[in-house]
């Protein structure tokens, strides 16, 4: 269906139509024809004229002139002809309905021009329509590629670095490594599908998150604290889908792993001027080497943002001393 044919661009379109009809009018007054009479003529005329000019819509899609114009130009020629006709006939048909016939006649050589003209104008203005619709087409796809590409790099980070941690597990505490890989298989199991959703809950969010942690919990046992202060406001709050963990894992990988007495997790999370803002804090070793890699999953995640969100999201990270901060801003919109 014509996009035009939506009710408000519908009024729109009929509305220009009636503007031009009028200025029609004006350019047919002369000394044969009078104002009223030439209105009598030029506005049924527009209005007929004007859905002759929706055509072009259905025959820019077929006839792309990307890869050739002969073709497409040779149809919309012809196709300008046989609406020029239709426009003149309808001008002959309402000149003999309103009785002025012999004194419409002088005007039809301008009339025809002006067909021919309006017609070629409206193929000209699907094409750029159509060439808009499918630039706006290309961005949404090219979105959406860029998502499922972030995506598919926070899984298997996440995995490699689990089943590194089993393997180093099974020697030396082979109940562990069993526990770790349960635990492991749970968060799998909770993450299938999350690829085709846009938005989750907080919520589940959050519970993705603490499925994580408990990964690392057998891991690292005692030497890994989580404390978690987060408002029950964000719960219905909409996200894209797994990113809170890597900036937990984030802190786990080059926080508490770094630390031989180990450290504690802080995650805080409030709902503020319709602004859902969460927090993931972490103390670290500053003298311990720096890791490879580092901060992989938190470009990741404030490429996602970017992409979902523009400017009005934003993920920051600032170190002091032996403490790391990580702050994640998003707006909180809820499923109606």
């Amino acid at each position: 269906m014509h996009p035009i044919f939506d009710r408000r661009w519908f009024l729109a379109y009929v509305l220009v139509w009636l503007i031009f009809g009028l200025m029609l009018a004006e350019l047919l007054r002369s000394q044969t024809l009078g104002w009223r009479e030439a209105l009598l003529v030029a506005e049924p005329l527009c209005l007929i004229y004007a859905f002759v000019c929706l055509a072009p819509w259905y025959r820019c899609h077929d006839l792309p002139t990307r890869k050739q114009w002969i073709g497409p130009v040779t149809n919309h020629a012809v196709a300008a002809i046989v609406a020029t006709v239709i426009w003149t006939e309808l001008a002959r048909l309402i000149g003999y309905l309103a009785g002025i016939s012999d004194r419409l006649r002088p005007e039809l050589p301008h009339l025809v021009m002006i067909g021919l003209l309006l017609y070629v104008v409206s193929v000209a203005l699907h094409y750029a329509l159509f060439a808009v619709e499918q630039s706006r087409e290309s961005e949404v796809q090219a979105r959406d590629a860029e998502l499922r590409a972030l995506k598919a790099q926070i899984n298997p980070h996440f995995l490699f670095n689990s089943l590194n941690s089993i393997t180093a597990l099974t020697t030396v505490d082979p109940g562990r490594a069993r526990e770790m890989c349960i635990r492991l298989s749970d968060f799998l199991r909770s993450t299938l599908g999350l690829g085709e959703r846009e938005s989750i809950p907080w919520r589940e969010e959050l519970a993705l998150a603490r499925t994580y942690l408990d990964v690392e919990q057998v891991r690292f046992g005692s030497r890994l604290h989580v404390e978690m202060n987060v408002d029950d406001d964000c719960a219905d709050c909409q996200v894209p889908p797994l990113v809170l963990q890597p900036l937990i894992e984030n802190a786990v990988k080059h926080g508490i792993a770094t630390m031989v007495d180990g450290g504690t997790i802080k995650v805080d999370g409030r709902v503020k001027a319709g602004l859902l803002e969460i927090t993931v804090e972490n103390s670290f070793d500053p003298d311990s080497p720096a890791p490879r890699r580092h901060g992989l999953g938190l470009r990741n995640v404030r490429s996602r943002l970017e992409t979902r969100f523009g400017a009005e999201a934003r993920l920051t990270a600032q170190a002091t001393k032996n403490y790391f901060r990580a702050e994640l801003v998003v707006p909180c919109r809820r499923e109606v």
